[in-house]
């Protein structure tokens, strides 16, 4: 059960507005940094949202992983984005490849702000070295 979930929510993204909008895009992009990081894919789901009065609907991409899953929603009202990676390190520490994947979407986005978060899951009764 031990891994490794990082988030990031990112702000003022410069990037091509087509990565906040175009679910099939930023899709196939989700799929191909997860398998460039080492990951391997095992089910996607991608979707866009409809427009509301407040702009063009944004994406969410959730990409099933042997490892765990990827998971990025969009805001292109706001240029946002939040970005989750989850790895679970059984038989094999993924971490490091977590973190790659997490870098590789960040530097498509672009971001101007970023929040980060690192949590280490499934630690219960880990006894502290």
């Amino acid at each position: 059960m031990k891994g490794l979930h990082l988030t990031a929510d990112l702000l003022d993204c410069r990037c091509d507005p087509r990565w906040l909008v175009d679910a099939d895009t930023l899709g196939a992009a989700c799929v191909a940094r997860a398998e460039a990081a080492g990951l391997q894919v095992v089910g996607r789901l991608f979707h866009a949202f409809p427009s509301t009065p407040r702009g063009v609907g944004g994406v969410t991409a959730a990409v099933l992983l042997a490892e765990s899953h990827l998971c990025v929603h969009t805001w292109p009202e706001q240029r946002g984005v939040t970005i989750d990676v989850y790895v679970c390190n059984f038989g094999a520490d993924h971490s490091t490849k977590a973190q790659g994947l997490m870098a590789a979407l960040e530097a498509l986005f672009l971001p101007g702000r970023a929040e980060r978060h690192s949590l280490l899951r499934g630690q219960i009764g880990a006894v502290a070295a």
